[in-house]
């Protein structure tokens, strides 16, 4: 407790009732989430296993873990639920299986194989609509998040493109009943529907829960809000911590009103503010304030620093997004020669990912080491997503998108005509196509192809064999042999040493199960349903990230993270704010996007934007974003354009001579 501010300590000692947290940025959540766990487990008495704690990604899940573990023990911790919402929604459905009418082994599918699904259906239905797959998913995937059920969309489908994804929608989840699966939006889904049909199951899960702790509670969509309410109601013993500041994903569901919601479903609630930041000078946080404050609020909250005023803001004008690119990277090494600073200090943070192009050539250029987030998941490569569906297959042998994807790889000559012979018998049969193979005859394929169908479905079982007991990861290594796995990447891939590296990916993966086998004491089948969970909420990145580099990252993925120096660019209208919120007069999303860009800096910010840009092969004029008249103008010291004074001209050059003197000194 010693450690914390009166506010935090407040927050932490409070566990009678509801309560919000309305943590600013840089404000030490984490440390009040960590510390409660603590508090409610080592003073108060609380049975460990009674403390859930919800997040929204694996990797804060993981930290809150270790630092909840290195406060009570990692025995006690052992006994807590620190897990995502969609893991706490999963451990509830496996709980619940039975009354879900879920059968064992049931299959998660992942964007990808929704999509597949989706585009497949469509194509039988409608022919030439397959191309709309994408735009029915993502309707699909609000429609679940708001909890609209196929029947109900049908009904409220206002002209013929929301009427098709509606139908598709139907079609879509009579599909997943029939391949025994969930999709990712069920996770939560399904729980919530269960308890609002089910008061016994409710009752049960209520009981389980003696106090609820949820993270980035800004972030929650209606089914998630749903969830927590349903989990908390009969007690009303909870915490909820956020920001709804850093509110930035409504395009994926989430809804910051369900902070102003919680205060009319629970009118005990009380509310905490933190507003002390431990990360910004009070400059940085004086601008942030004065531009949030051109939003709404239902809680307002003035963040403040003990760290010194700082620096003045920097704006910086460039002629055109070329010469911004160059400007930027100059910047970096110039302040890290004066101020004798590492690469690592400095963030480059952009509204699109399309941004980083010109910056990673003017690096590359100046031989400056960076590091991209967002690069490519391990999950999303196709030799991990090969396996993944072998082991999906041996976990559910009902899994007919694992089937399809690994019919013929390698190739079996299992042709299309084959295939699409034996959908046909396994959807006139209801069954899968797994064992489908068993009961097809030559009537329907010839006999090359049964032949094969039977070969490929007797090596499956013998397969899944092997891999039962201790010794399960052994036939999982047997399998790749069988295969020669390793022989057909050299086939397909540009070169050995490529074929190399996508087996090593392999590899990898199968070391991971057998150390969730290991680590977690849990057979081979609960290995690869954690796996592939983790495949679905686990972004990583595809190199790791270097030691000393400058990070280049866009504004939605720099949320949670904080750097010596930080450098917005293309502070521009349409850009940001983007263009599309300015056409459908959502700019607050917008403004919150940059008061997260801001509150990231801890020492320096400086904001650029391009006088003329390129778009479709025209040169265009730019406009400067609204966000910078926003700000205080006595903080912003304006660049380019030959708005710099000499003093300032000449001060830069001294502290450049020193520093060079000290590199060669």
């Amino acid at each position: 407790m010693s450690a914390l501010n009166p506010r935090q300590r407040e927050a932490v000692r409070y566990i009678d009732g509801p309560l919000l947290v309305l943590a600013g940025a840089g404000s030490g959540k984490t440390s009040v989430i960590t510390r409660k766990i603590a508090y409610l487990a080592g003073e108060c008495g609380v049975d460990a296993g009674r403390i859930v704690a919800v997040t929204f990604t694996n990797k804060a899940a993981r930290e809150m873990r270790e630092r909840v573990a290195a406060l009570v023990g990692a025995q006690c911790a052992e006994q807590l639920t620190v897990s995502t919402f969609h893991q706490l929604g999963l451990k509830i459905i496996r709980s619940e299986r039975k009354a879900l009418e879920l059968k064992p082994g049931f299959s998660i599918f992942d964007a990808e194989d929704t999509r597949n699904l989706i585009r497949d259906l469509l194509i039988a239905e409608h022919g030439a609509e397959g191309d709309q797959a994408q735009v029915v998913q993502q309707r699909i995937s609000a429609w679940k998040n708001d909890r609209v059920l196929p029947a109900q969309a049908q009904a409220s489908a206002k002209g013929p493109a929301e009427m098709l994804c509606a139908q598709a929608y139907g079609r879509y989840q009579r599909a997943l009943k029939a391949y025994n699966a969930l999709d990712f939006d069920d996770l939560i889904l399904l729980p919530t529907l269960l308890f609002e049909r089910d008061a016994q199951v409710l009752a049960k899960w209520q009981e389980r829960v003696h106090h609820l702790l949820v993270d980035e509670y800004q972030d929650t969509n209606s089914s998630q809000y749903l969830l927590v309410k349903q989990l908390v109601e009969r007690g009303g013993r909870f915490t909820v911590v956020g920001d709804d500041d850093q509110s930035i994903y409504a395009w994926r569901g989430a809804r910051p009103e369900n902070l102003a919601q919680l205060r009319e479903d629970f009118p005990g609630l009380k509310v905490v503010m933190l507003e002390q930041n431990y990360r910004s000078t009070a400059r940085i946080l004086k601008a942030a304030n004065t531009l949030i404050a051109n939003n709404p609020h239902v809680f307002d909250k003035q963040l403040w620093s003990e760290l010194g005023y700082g620096e003045p803001l920097r704006v910086i004008s460039c002629a055109d997004e070329h010469a911004e690119a160059d400007q930027v990277v100059a910047e970096i090494l110039d302040h890290k020669l004066r101020k004798r600073t590492r690469f690592g200090d400095y963030a480059v943070l952009y509204r699109g990912n399309h941004q980083s192009r010109l910056l990673e050539l003017a690096l590359q250029q100046q031989q400056v080491p960076y590091h991209l987030s967002g690069g490519t998941s391990f999950f999303a490569r196709n030799e991990v997503r090969d396996i993944m569906a072998y082991l999906r297959l041996l976990l559910n042998e009902d899994d007919d998108n694992a089937f399809l994807r690994i019919a013929n790889v390698p190739r079996r000559k299992l042709g299309t005509t084959t295939l699409e012979a034996l959908g046909n018998h396994a959807n006139a049969r209801h069954v899968s196509l797994v064992r489908a193979c068993d009961s097809i005859g030559a009537d329907e394929v010839n006999e090359a192809g049964l032949a094969r169908l039977r070969e490929f479905r007797a090596w499956l079982a013998a397969t899944r064999g092997r891999c039962t007991g201790e010794k399960g990861v052994s036939g999982i290594r047997q399998l790749l042999r069988d295969i020669d796995y390793a022989g057909w990447l050299v086939q397909i891939s540009s070169s050995e040493d490529v074929a190399e590296r996508r087996m090593a990916n392999v590899d990898f993966l199968v070391d991971g199960l057998a150390r969730v086998m290991s680590e977690d004491d849990v057979p081979l089948d609960e290995a690869i349903s954690r796996m592939v969970l983790r495949d679905l909420l686990e972004q990583q990145d595809e190199e790791e990230k270097g030691p000393d580099s400058v990070q280049l990252m866009t504004l939605h993925a720099s949320k949670g993270l904080e750097f010596p120096h930080v450098y917005i660019i293309g502070m521009e209208e349409k850009l940001l704010p983007h263009r599309a919120s300015i056409e459908a007069g959502s700019i607050e999303e917008e403004r919150r996007l940059a008061y997260v860009g801001i509150t990231r800096a801890r020492q320096t910010l400086a904001m650029t934007l391009a006088r003329k840009r390129s778009q479709f092969g025209e040169r265009v004029d730019c406009e400067a974003s609204r966000f910078i008249d926003e700000l205080p103008a006595d903080d912003l010291q304006f660049q380019g354009g030959g708005e710099e004074t000499e003093e300032a001209n000449s001060e830069r050059g001294q502290e450049t001579l020193a520093g060079l003197k000290s590199l060669f000194g």
